[in-house]
């Protein structure tokens, strides 16, 4: 095993990777590591390798600070360490760098730790923020579901001994809920045969296999004097790996003959409905697809009729305005009623809410109301809807559920029993209303999700679907694909005309992705088009879009190609800001790289650009490209360009065909990153050149000297 060595020559304490953490690791797994009082890593826990993806023999040995601390945060893990030193105990959230370059956000707790000198190190416990969150929302579901359920349940561990139960099962066995606790049934329960019923649990542990609706009749504390019958279900209670950590109980008492039974039927029913709901509600971002299952899943189990109806000012924030204030729209609805007429409660049909109404209290009050049978009529205010109002009037009872998510009203949902049904009762409003404050929450996600994608498409269109101008001496062609329909990225490319013939050739990729990449894109596509105007040559354009990147925001960074093509001279003039290099395709079919310098990335301020002078004779091809069209998986950089370069085939074809061409052998699956490519090739002008760069001026390397 590996040692550090102290300045003395004494050995440190051996490099170690810690085991994992047992039952904790799979609920919340605590990543692990310690550096002795030089910083270095001796200890690092598997746990920390799979939240982190550092292998032990990659960081054991390794500066902390370099190999995990984004480089922002040097200064405060410096302080943080002093404190330490000095005896202190941190508790903080920070980032820790991933093994990908990426930061993870960890609540850590930051201790110190001899080490094997008997200097101050330090002890780094370590979870990640987003587990922390979802085991807290999943405890806070699991309480409420506890402390709201009038049905009796508990949790038994793999001995069958409780471990929870609820208030609702605690009167039902006459038992406080405190009693219960590390006792089997047969102690808390012996009348009502709790031996079979264990035999029952124990299979349900042994097969993995829930069982619904089992039987039992006997006698609690909570009654002693008389019989009394519940139904029983028992499902195995498995961690995230599968592995039976004990039993889910639940009962429901059904004294009282054929009505309870009846009603435990309904309960078991409402379950496996909540259940269905978890997994059929919210499945995706789409806006109707999301009321649609709302309404399907009441229809026809337990509703006759549903409806979704959501504000206009909600569904078009932009049109917002006195024109559709009280207005809703229908955007989903099932019904179980053949005579009904569909017409009128067809989906996309607008309402507005009747003044003074039940339905208008609900809508501005953000509570649940049901309505009687006499009050259901007076939801239609239009004289003209008299099919509408006659098929309401054959309505029993209905509940109208506003739709409130994070706050605010987004709309309601309305449901609705025929007079031969009965109404609903205490238990099928409290379930009506849980699925509707479950569809509340995903309609109100998904109108987030349409808001920003909309808005992603609209500033992609306005970015990137501008033709490319017919210039002197030149043919254009040019692509931008993204990495999905819905997502915009930074890399962009354009050509601008400039005085006296000429033409600036730009491409560029910003870091990142969606709309705050596409707007930086967009910030800088509108400099390079006026500075380009102004006639600034290559390395002052560079320059001035570093300035213009360090402005917006110490994180951003980009990189860039800027040529100018002068078709008298038949020669492009390029600088490169970190950028892939273009590649140069002459007419014979050799195909070389750009081989000068790279220059350093827009945003770094140290703004070394050099120029390059290439010459670009008729028939010639410049191809510039973002690294999403090299960089692969599956590839290297110089795998890559070497795939780009036998792409590069006919070059006498049509432009566009050249172009769709590289792109289907280079991408002939759905690309990783946003790809944009801008192919230029020269051409005969009326004005003959008035001269020709000789070509050891032309600083390429041949990567690939003839067609494949």
């Amino acid at each position: 095993m590996d040692t550090h060595e102290s300045s003395s020559g004494a050995p440190d304490q051996p490099l170690t990777a810690v085991g994992r953490a047992g039952v904790l690791r799979d609920l919340l797994p605590i990543a692990l590591w310690r550096t002795d009082a030089d910083g270095n890593v001796v200890e690092w826990s598997l746990a920390a390798q799979d939240v982190l993806g550092h292998r032990p023999a990659d960081i054991l040995g390794r500066h902390a600070k370099h190999a995990l601390v984004p480089e922002s945060n040097w200064e405060l893990a410096e302080q943080l360490a002093r404190r330490v030193g000095a005896g202190d105990a941190v508790v903080a959230t920070l980032p820790v760098l991933h093994r990908d370059g990426h930061p993870v956000t960890m609540e850590m707790w930051i201790c110190p730790a001899a080490d094997r000198r008997g200097r101050t190190g330090i002890l780094a416990i370590a979870v990640e923020t987003s587990e922390v969150l979802h085991m807290r929302d999943s405890l806070a579901a699991l309480q409420g579901l506890f402390s709201q359920s009038p049905i009796g349940l508990a949790l038994l561990g793999p001995d069958l001994r409780f471990l929870r139960v609820n208030e609702a099962l605690a009167r039902m066995n006459g038992v406080s809920a405190r009693d219960h606790l590390g006792k089997r049934l047969t102690e808390v329960a012996p009348g009502i045969n709790a031996a079979a019923l264990e035999a029952v649990m124990r299979e349900v542990l042994e097969r993995g296999e829930a069982m619904v609706d089992v039987r039992r009749t006997g006698r609690t504390p909570a009654d002693p004097d008389h019989e009394r019958t519940w139904s029983c279900s028992y499902a195995p209670l498995l961690d995230g790996t599968g592995r039976r950590l004990g039993v889910v109980a639940s009962l429901i008492d059904i004294t009282d003959g054929q009505r309870a039974q009846v009603e435990a039927e309904r309960a078991r029913r409402r379950f496996a409905l909540l259940a269905e709901a978890g997994t059929r509600i919210g499945t995706t971002l789409d806006l109707r697809q999301t009321a649609e299952e709302v309404v399907h899943l009441l229809v026809p189990r337990l509703a006759d009729s549903a409806d979704v109806h959501l504000r206009e000012e909600v569904l078009d924030p932009d049109e917002a305005g006195v024109s559709t204030q009280g207005m809703t729209r229908r955007v989903a609805m099932a019904f179980d009623d053949p005579s009904a007429p569909a017409d009128a409660l067809a989906v996309g049909i607008t309402y507005r809410i009747p003044p003074g109404s039940v339905y208008e209290r609900v809508i501005a009050e953000g509570r649940p109301m049901d309505l009687h049978q006499s009050d259901i009529p007076a939801l239609v205010s239009d004289p003209r809807a008299e099919r509408l109002r006659s098929y309401l009037n054959r309505l029993g009872s209905a509940r109208l559920v506003p739709l409130v998510a994070r706050g605010k009203v987004l709309g309601a949902v309305v449901v609705t029993r025929t007079r031969a049904r009965e109404p609903f009762d205490e238990q099928d409003r409290v379930l009506i209303d849980d699925l509707a404050a479950r569809a509340a929450l995903n309609i109100d996600n998904a109108l987030m999700y349409t808001g920003q994608r909309d808005a992603a498409l609209t500033l992609r269109r306005s970015l990137t679907d501008n033709a490319l101008p017919h210039v002197p001496g030149l043919e254009l062609a040019g692509r931008y694909l993204p990495t999905s329909d819905h997502q915009v990225g930074g890399d962009w490319f354009d050509a601008i005309a400039l005085p006296g013939g000429r033409t600036g050739l730009v491409i560029g990729d910003v870091m990142g992705h969606g709309i705050h990449a596409a707007a930086v894109m967009g910030q800088l596509r509108t400099a390079v088009r006026t500075l380009a105007r102004h006639d600034v040559p290559p390395v002052g354009m560079l320059a001035s879009l570093d300035a213009a990147v360090s402005d917006l925001g110490e994180n951003e960074m980009a990189t860039c190609v800027y040529a100018v093509h002068d078709p008298a001279a038949e020669e492009c003039v390029i600088a490169r800001a970190g950028h892939p290099p273009p590649a140069v395709a002459g007419p014979g079919g050799i195909i070389a790289f750009l081989d000068g310098p790279p220059g350093t990335p827009l945003g770094t301020g140290v703004r070394d650009f050099r120029t390059e002078r290439v010459p670009l004779g008729p028939g010639s091809l410049l191809v510039l490209y973002t690294d999403g069209l090299i960089e692969a998986r599956d590839r290297d950089l110089d795998q890559g360009m070497e795939q780009l370069a036998r792409s590069l085939r006919h070059l006498d074809r049509p432009l566009e065909e050249i172009c769709d061409r590289v792109l289907g052998r280079m991408l002939p699956s759905a690309a990783q990153d946003d790809v944009a490519v801008l192919l230029a090739r020269a051409r005969h002008t009326t004005d003959p050149p008035t001269g020709r760069v000789a070509r050891d001026h032309l600083h390429i390397s041949e990567r690939m000297v003839q067609e494949w």
